[in-house]
């Protein structure tokens, strides 16, 4: 177990380099007017980029070959996201030129030979050249750089919208391309490293070299990439079966090989862990790398990250991405939270693997803390906003906040299934994903319905602030009956958050843990234990987002009930049988009754005289003939008619 001081001083540098990652995801992103949903009538299915790039007069010349069908009836022209400032020399389609028009707000409409068909495959070549664009984001999405011990350097890095910056595209991630290759040509001083496979490297004779690489598998337009300097190759490759390994390529600027090996190492076993949670690595046909860059955090394209802080942590985040982002991405920038949240959350998973529980508690806090700080819905409102979409407190911390709260209502079994469902989902594999589908899918695995936690987590805003007080009596028969009332502080949107809550008694006779489901801003619930209550704590283990503003207990003289109760039955939801509870101040004839959700009477438990006291009822003693649903009991006395909620879930 580590020290203290240990823990706090990888707690600190796990806050400064995960605000790295967010950082560079918001700051080397292009900017300006956005046309999000890109051209709706085509669906592309490949990208191949023919790139001779020239790093002395910062200039790159490509052939851009496309491959589209059409996703109406038919087709006449083709709109492209495209940056202004490259000239196009000719766009070509079987063989023949075809015209085209640049905008002045970056898009190229190209007009077709001819009217495609509903699914007919079209291919278009755009020739071009000029300077990439340099002034989206902070250092441009195609960056002509220098190491510090000025090496030349050249990356890019699209997300979100970079992408059109240095190649014709559909820029949007809700249209996958199934494949995809990048050739670079440029300068024999250059090792050029993208997606997929290497396939071939050609010397070109005239100083210049060209580096063939090959992605078979889907991909987004933002992940597609190259990166160039003169690395040094280091392999760690990483055997998923007795016998098969898959490469993991590490291209390093040579004279910081040293100072990062030891961390490059740790690829290996961050591969084992996720294959073991998450299932195996989605591309393992290829290679899984990461390409030194000059910026201060890294950035997941597939199969190859680039990367400038080689830290535990963002390592293992930018892997995590392999399954949460790039196996299946997030449909559009709204749900950002599904690429980022999930990754800072899995990355936590790996510490809680490798390091135990006290080190993930310990980021499970600062991350909570972090989350605090979102303001705003995780739903991004405005992707118009580029630091708006990569907001860490919201995005990162706080998506990865809803996921450890969803683990706590499923628990580990369920929690990792839906994890391995929802990534092997045909639907959503290789492909995008909404909250809706995840949401699909964990109510799937769970058998419950979980609309209000993605309602009040994802779509509200805030977190609970809770008080709560207690006090016990002592039962008929000779127990104790715990009283407990919790209130939320008002909030937004949603007024306050249904939750699971656990919490944990302890007595004279040992500790107790009870999950009661809050569905009110104040809410009563009576427990019965065994020996004289201690102390009661709300939420224990951490597993909610929240703040405990107050709790209190009084002594049994002051806090009798004087007046009539009727309290939440417990457990609520329940699966057998469930424990209904009421305070009668003086003796009354008494009329207890279940309905279902159409009014239907189902029973009547009670219809007699009772003197005053505390009675406790379990309903039903045989639910073979009730279906899953809602119910409600109604209780009759002189003092009032009351009725309340309960949920059977089998």
């Amino acid at each position: 177990m580590l020290e203290i001081k240990k823990i706090f001083i990888i707690i600190l540098l796990f806050t400064l380099n995960i605000n790295l990652i967010a950082q560079i995801d918001a700051e080397y992103c292009s900017k300006g007017k956005i046309n999000y949903d890109g051209d709706t009538n085509i669906d592309v299915t490949y990208y191949k980029l023919n790139l001779s790039v020239n790093y002395n007069s910062k200039f790159l010349k490509g052939i851009a070959t496309l491959k589209l069908r059409p996703t109406k009836e038919y087709i006449s022209s083709v709109n492209l996201d495209f940056y202004k400032g490259f000239k196009i020399d000719s766009v070509v389609s079987n063989k023949a030129k075809l015209s085209f028009n640049q905008t002045s707000d970056n898009h190229l409409i190209i007009y077709l030979d001819k009217n495609y068909s509903f699914g007919e495959e079209i291919t278009i070549d755009v020739y071009y050249q000029g300077n990439p664009n340099t002034s989206g984001g902070i250092g441009g999405s195609f960056v002509f750089s220098k190491t510090k011990i000025d090496n030349p350097v050249v990356w890019t890095l699209s997300q979100p919208y970079g992408a059109k910056d240095w190649f014709p595209c559909k820029d949007t991630p809700s249209d996958k391309a199934d494949s995809s290759e990048v050739w670079i040509t440029a300068d024999s001083f250059f090792v050029s490293v993208s997606n997929g496979k290497l396939i071939d490297v050609v010397n070109n004779n005239n100083g210049t070299k060209t580096y063939k690489w090959k992605n078979s598998y889907p991909i987004a337009n933002y992940l597609i990439s190259l990166a160039m300097s003169n690395y040094f190759k280091y392999e760690t490759p990483f055997e998923y079966e007795t016998g098969k390994f898959l490469p993991v390529e590490h291209y390093i600027y040579p004279q910081n090989f040293s100072d990062y090996k030891n961390n490059l190492d740790l690829t290996v076993d961050m591969l084992k862990i996720f294959s073991k949670k998450f299932g195996e690595y989605p591309f393992l046909k290829e290679k899984y790398g990461h390409a030194e860059c000059g910026f201060s955090g890294a950035m997941e394209h597939q199969t190859c990250t680039s990367i400038g802080a080689f830290y535990e942590d963002i390592i293992a985040h930018e892997l995590a991405h392999q399954w949460f982002g790039d196996k299946i991405t997030c449909k559009d920038w709204h749900h950002i939270w599904l690429n980022e949240g999930f990754a800072t959350y899995v990355t936590n998973i790996y510490y809680e693997e490798k390091y135990g529980k006290e080190i993930f508690n310990n980021r499970i806090n600062t991350m909570m803390n972090s989350a605090k700080n979102a303001s705003g819905s995780i739903y991004v409102q405005n992707i118009n906003n580029v630091s708006e979409i990569f907001n860490y407190n919201r995005s990162y911390s706080k998506g990865a906040a809803v996921l450890h709260m969803l683990r706590g209502i499923l628990g580990d079994e369920k929690f990792f299934q839906t994890l391995q469902e929802y990534l092997s989902e045909p639907a959503l594999a290789y492909s995008v994903a909404t909250t809706e589908d995840f949401q699909r899918i964990a109510e799937r695995v769970s058998n419950l319905n979980l609309k209000y936690f993605f309602d009040e987590w994802i779509y509200g805003e805030g977190y609970p602030k809770y008080s709560f007080t207690w006090y016990y009596t002592k039962s008929i028969n000779n127990k104790f009956i715990l009283n407990l009332t919790l209130t939320q502080k008002q909030n937004t949107s949603p007024q306050f958050f249904s939750m699971p809550i656990q919490f944990r008694v302890t007595t004279t006779n040992g500790t107790n843990t009870f999950i009661l489901f809050n569905d009110s801003q104040t809410q009563t619930w009576q427990l019965e234990v065994e020996g004289e209550p201690i102390k009661v704590e709300l939420d224990p283990e951490n597993w909610i987002l929240k703040d405990i503003i107050n709790s209190s207990t009084t002594s049994v003289s002051d806090e009798v009930p004087r007046e009539f109760t009727l309290y939440q039955n417990y457990p609520n939801p329940f699966n057998t049988s469930t424990r209904i509870s009421y305070y009668l101040p003086n003796d009354s004839f008494v009329i207890l009754k279940i309905f279902d959700v159409m009014g239907n009477e189902i029973s009547t438990i009670i219809k007699n005289f009772q003197a005053a006291g505390f009675y406790q009822i379990n309903f039903p003693e045989d639910n073979k003939n009730l279906s899953s649903g809602i119910y409600y009991y109604t209780i009759h006395t002189k003092f009032s008619t009351e009725t309340k909620k309960m949920i059977l879930l089998k």
